[in-house]
């Protein structure tokens, strides 16, 4: 869901000059939210399970891939542009056949730092009910100074390291799929 927002986002500010320091600001903003509080503002919005902690990593996931895709487009050659557009391409299909393309790697990059992110932020979704890769680590937590505890403790931080690992290297493969071995070196 995040990667579609930022996107869309990202391509309309960078088309809107007046729009892109508003969507901006209001992304970075998203970030700089504790999220102990931004989970304790959604609760009494949408309530307690998997829709604040949805929407809270939605927003957390937003900054790297919008800030992302606006540098993307920018570092695309503007004669490439200018030579499509005189070659008779509309705006939309530059934007589809020159610069998004061009823009990609990039772009991929947010969205591997957004999910890594969001795969570290996930685990305190436990605290408010939702489906959070913490729910092992906060047993630990609780059951501390018990026995086990310490085994609850390490086996969902490594649970959460060996799935942002994964998901990293899934990232680094869809790069060498989708990015010209030119453009990658």
């Amino acid at each position: 869901m995040a990667v579609v927002i930022g996107l869309f986002l990202g391509i309309l500010a960078h088309r809107s000059p007046q729009l892109r320091s508003p969507i901006l600001s209001v992304v970075s903003t998203f970030l700089t939210i504790p999220s102990l509080a931004l989970f304790a503002i959604l609760i009494p919005i949408v309530g307690i399970g998997a829709t604040p902690a949805i929407i809270a990593l939605t927003l957390y996931a937003l900054l790297p891939i919008v800030r992302n895709t606006v540098s993307g487009l920018f570092s695309v050659d503007r004669a490439v542009v200018e030579s499509a557009k005189g070659m008779g391409m509309s705006a939309t299909m530059r934007l589809w056949k020159i610069e998004l393309p061009n823009a990609w790697p990039v772009m991929l990059a947010g969205i591997r730092v957004a999910t890594l992110l969001t795969v570290g932020i996930a685990a305190i979704a436990a605290l408010v009910g939702g489906p959070g890769l913490g729910q092992e680590i906060f047993t630990g937590i609780r059951r501390i100074p018990a026995t086990g505890s310490l085994e609850s403790l390490l086996g969902g931080t490594l649970f959460i390291v060996i799935l942002a690992v994964l998901f990293d290297l899934f990232y680094l493969a869809i790069g060498r799929l989708t990015i010209p071995r030119g453009i990658r070196e």
